[in-house]
This record gives C-alpha cells, structure tokens and sequence, in this order.
C-alpha cells in the first residue's frame, strides 16, 4: 500500500484528492488543525518539523500533496501584518518545509510531489498581489524543484486551478457563478491529479481552466 502525506485535505478541493486516494488504495495521512490524522498548525514551523519527522521514523512517504491554502484579495494597505504572515506562511513556507523534510524519503520510495497552486500564479490580478505572491512562489518553488530532482526519479508537478467551487470563497468579496461552465468542481480535479499520478510521464506544470470567466460580487 503507498502513503500519501497532504495538507489541506479535510476541505475542498484537497478533501476530493484525497478520496480520490484513498479509493486507489493510499494510506492518507492529513496535517493540519482539524481533521487531521496529525494534528499541527502549518504557520507552527517548530511542530510540524516535530509531526512530520514522528511520521517517518515509522512510514516511507510515496506521495505528498501539498493543498493548504488561504486567499485574502484587499488593497494591499489594508491588509494586516498578522494576515500577510499567515498567508505566506500557509502557501508558501509550509508546503516549502514539508518538501523539505520529506525528500529524503521521496527519493527512497521514487515518490511524486503535488504542489496545488492558483491560476493566479500564471497572470496578474487587481487586489491579488500578496496571494499572486505566494503562489507563483509556489509555482517557481516546484519548477525549479522538479529540474533539482530529475535525476533522483523523483516527481514534481505544480497545478494552477481556475476558479473552484469550494468553501475557499466563503469569507471572500466574490465567489464562483451559478453558470456551470466558469468554475470548476473539485472532483473533477481531483480526478486530473490522480490521472497526473499514474502517468508514465512528468507533468511539471499545469493550469486546469474553466470554459468562461464568471464571478458573483457579494
């Protein structure tokens, strides 16, 4: 049986990764605060170095799917200091440091690193220049990753979802249209990734878009 490491898969678009694992016979383990098999705040550097290391001593890692994410979209003055933290710390440190501490690994099993980052990495957008930050952060992080680990046969691909139909939009100004074609379901994209997985091949970079461009304004 292979062993998935994620964070971010209690919700959304990482909860549908991993039932999609699961059905295809992984062990999940997911980090994070709450429905979690190891309990950790990803912005806790100190504790997740201390989970994640508890995890290997007994468990070879086959797959880590980094998932955890948070948006904020305000002019960038008004965003507080606490929330600019928060946000690099949650999508860009954290799957950063658990890359790290799982490569070792990685490369023992000849694993795959699924990195989930935003459409927004691949273009510019009013009000998204600190999550635009982080996840071309994120996007970069992987490409260069992937070129540092070829050799070793391990994996790497970064994801760039379009809009997305989840609770991520919950807190937000917007969120995606009724209209079934501007957004997409988690799934279905979760079923991308799986198909990414079992591929002979190497996708190192890849945008999943919807067929139109829609939001609702709240």
């Amino acid at each position: 049986m292979k062993t998935a490491l994620m964070s971010g898969a209690s919700s959304g678009i990482g909860k549908a990764i991993k039932e999609k694992l699961k059905i295809n016979g992984y062990r999940v383990f997911n980090i994070g605060r709450t429905d979690a098999q190891i309990t950790c705040d990803l912005q806790d550097s100190k504790v997740l170095e201390k989970k994640v290391k508890e995890l290997l001593k007994t468990t070879d890692i086959d797959l880590l799917v980094n998932c955890a994410g948070i948006g904020i979209f305000q002019p960038h003055e008004e965003i507080s200091l606490k929330k600019i933290e928060e946000l690099i710390d949650v999508n860009l440190k954290a799957p950063i440091l658990l890359c790290n501490l799982c490569l070792r690994s990685l490369k023992k099993t000849q694993g795959h690193i699924i990195n989930i980052s935003s459409i927004e990495a691949t273009k510019h957008s009013k009000f998204s220049a600190l999550y635009t930050a982080t996840k071309s952060g994120l996007r970069d992080f992987s490409l260069c990753l992937f070129e540092e680990l070829r050799k070793s046969g391990v994996r790497v691909t970064n994801v760039n979802p379009d809009i997305t139909k989840t609770a991520f939009f919950d807190d937000l100004q917007f969120e995606p249209s009724s209209e079934k074609q501007s957004y997409i379901d988690p799934d279905n994209l979760a079923t991308n990734v799986l198909e990414i997985i079992n591929s002979p091949f190497v996708t190192t970079d890849i945008t999943i878009r919807a067929q139109k461009f829609m939001i609702r304004k709240r």
